[in-house]
């Protein structure tokens, strides 16, 4: 073997790690600071891919070593050119078969120290799910609690800038985790690599110190928290933040502009609440929306269905929430923010100091 292997907890030794997979695999998941270096494109794998299935192994070998030939040759010289002899890659792929393999030898014969990863990506995705199922158990969370609009997120951002352990899972998520949740020009993530990014996320927490996130489903959008990381939510310390319903409906409408500025689209994303509230109600929100009366209709929104719903969720799932602590913001403005994280903050230390 002209080339060593390494494993995932030797990642650390390499100067760049190179995913030789095709972009859209890239795209999908990838290691943490992995480059994309692919030996086949997508086009030219279901080539190759078709050639193995419908004509034989060996033509599809034959065709597919020239194309990786011609790839490899293209990085050589454009991404790896100015690379020194002591330089140190690490290579993967799917399971660390044929395509890293390639790579490896000509990088080796060229004289650097390259490494193939041992079970290629494959290995990385279970070690992933693994350690999501193990981690979130050791950290002690406090879950922000309170119904839509009351500032959760706000009070998070404040509590990350004054250098707390913040797990800001809708920023993850790519979304605000409701049926109008979805940022404007931002797609969410796929499930693998925003697994990838909350383990990221979860192995820089200090398990001394707190982690706040906010209380959430299982599902933020159509992404999948992991069932240890709920669990782990579920069990937390709670905080309750109680806003004035003023306040909570200008704070909205402060955060989606984007409906606003667009009624078809509001419109149209409220007719997920025709199965709660039925034709009539629909009609007399849509009603507020074409009269431009957006305080209105967001009050009745949180009157009529989300505060009953996000009550029956939370008191159901997060055992602690009957003992939280109630955390008043007389309004949403930074002075308010900052002064109450500070106060959340302050109050914690000498609760530990005391014990």
């Amino acid at each position: 073997m002209l080339f060593r292997t390494a494993n995932l907890s030797q990642l650390a030794e390499f100067d760049d790690i190179i995913d030789v997979r095709t972009p859209s695999e890239f795209a999908e998941d990838h290691l943490p600071g992995a480059i994309n270096c692919p030996v086949f494109s997508d086009e030219e794998r279901i080539i190759v891919g078709t050639l193995y299935k419908q004509v034989s192994p060996f033509e599809a070998r034959k065709v597919g070593a020239a194309m990786a030939a011609i790839n490899i040759a293209h990085h050589l010289q454009v991404r790896f050119y100015d690379r020194p002899k002591s330089w140190r890659p690490l290579i993967y792929c799917w399971r660390g078969g044929q395509r890293s393999g390639a790579m490896c030898i000509i990088l080796a014969q060229v004289g650097w120290a390259a490494h193939k990863l041992e079970g290629g990506y494959k290995t990385y995705r279970r070690n992933v799910l693994a350690q999501l199922e193990i981690l979130p158990a050791t950290l002690g969370f406090q879950v922000v609690c309170g119904p839509t609009g009351s500032g959760k997120s706000r009070l998070l951002h404040v509590l990350a800038a004054q250098g707390q352990q913040v797990l800001d899972l809708e920023k993850l998520a790519q979304h605000r985790g409701s049926i109008w949740g979805r940022l404007p020009g931002k797609d969410q993530p796929g499930q693998k690599y925003f697994d990838s990014e909350l383990l990221l996320a979860l192995q820089k927490m200090d398990p001394s110190y707190p982690v706040y996130v906010e209380a959430e489903s299982n599902k933020i959008g159509q992404l999948t928290l992991p069932p240890a990381l709920v669990r782990a939510m579920h069990l937390g310390s709670c905080l309750l933040i109680e806003t004035p319903m003023v306040s909570r409906i200008a704070g909205l409408q402060e955060d989606y502009p984007h409906y606003i500025d667009n009624p078809p689209l509001l419109i149209a994303h409220l007719q997920a609440l025709h199965r709660f509230h039925g034709e009539k109600q629909l009609q007399c929100w849509i009603e507020l929306i074409q009269a431009g009366n957006f305080s209105m209709l967001v009050g009745e929104l949180l009157s009529l269905h989300y505060d009953p719903s996000y009550l029956r969720a939370t008191s159901k799932h997060y055992v602690n929430l009957p003992s939280a602590r109630s955390v008043r913001l007389v309004d949403l403005s930074a002075d308010t923010l900052n002064y109450v994280a500070a106060s959340v903050v302050a109050e914690r230390a000498a609760l530990i100091v005391s014990c």
